[in-house]
């Protein structure tokens, strides 16, 4: 039986086996899905053990995205935009194919939401690794501008200006923002400590969309607070994650699995719903 893994630390936490067993059962493809912890400076060992012994394809979460990407063999054009990889997958030729499949997963599950991005504003909050992987898949939707937003600015600014080729892209600290916006992600961790970025609340209004790609049992920090200032539509990322996972199966499998049943399942595994 083909063999899957997800690489990270700390990783038992993953839903990843939980949503992929679902995709497996509902694809018919036989298939198994496990979890790898490595120690941090032992990952690129697991992961040429994991091939040696047959592995087919692996999924990648913190900490080793980035280490990921000097791994492997051949990479997609997404994974070197985003300068890390998520998703590995041993061709028929024996190479290892490094892929990044989060900012599909977070262009696919803000449509299923029927967000309109072509021609709108976007504020992105953060310029790590999660908004590296967003910027290239929402530039391709073309919105009229993205700004990207974070506390330490040459971050942000160093980021627009490697994706400016690709779309009207600009960087501007928190101070600088002015609105009105029509969809705003947050792609800070802020909301896992229950903080906030520091965002004017005269930037929300009532047609806006805010979306931040951290989730929970219950509503984050971020979406809290935009709630109480009058957001109406407001998203967490436990959709990202399964359009994510299917894009990776996709990947794997070539076929591509149904997500909103898989959505709903993995809710009330969660005791969301």
């Amino acid at each position: 039986m083909d063999r899957y893994l997800v690489f990270g630390h700390p990783v038992r936490h993953s839903k990843s086996p939980f949503i992929h067993s679902l995709f497996a059962r509902q694809t018919q493809q036989e298939l198994e899905y496990g979890l790898a912890e490595p120690a941090v400076d032992e990952f690129a060992h697991a992961l040429r053990t994991f091939f040696d012994q047959g592995g087919k394809g692996c999924n990648v979460t913190v900490p080793f995205k980035e280490q990921a990407f000097t791994l492997v063999a051949r990479l997609s054009p997404r994974a070197k935009r985003a300068g890390a990889v998520n998703t590995i997958k041993l061709t028929d030729d024996g190479v290892l194919l490094g892929d990044n499949t989060d900012g599909a997963g977070l262009v696919a599950d803000l449509k299923s939401h029927s967000v309109t991005l072509a021609d709108s504003r976007i504020l992105l909050l953060g310029a790590g690794g999660a908004a590296r992987g967003a910027l290239a898949p929402l530039l391709a939707e073309l919105p009229s501008e993205l700004v990207i937003a974070n506390r330490t600015h040459t971050k942000a600014q160093q980021l627009a200006a490697e994706f400016h080729d690709l779309g009207p892209v600009a960087a501007q600290t928190y101070e600088q923002l002015a609105g009105p916006f029509d969809l705003i992600i947050n792609s800070t961790s802020a909301s896992l400590q229950g903080e906030l970025p520091p965002l004017a609340s005269a930037l929300i209004h009532t047609d806006i969309a805010i979306y931040d790609m951290m989730y929970g049992a219950s509503d984050t920090a971020f979406i809290r607070w935009a709630r109480q200032h009058g957001a109406r539509q407001t998203m967490d990322g436990l959709g990202m994650l399964v359009e994510q996972a299917a894009e990776a199966f996709t990947v794997w499998r070539g076929i591509r699995p149904g997500t909103k049943q898989v959505l709903r399942e993995l809710k009330r595994n969660l005791g969301v719903i």
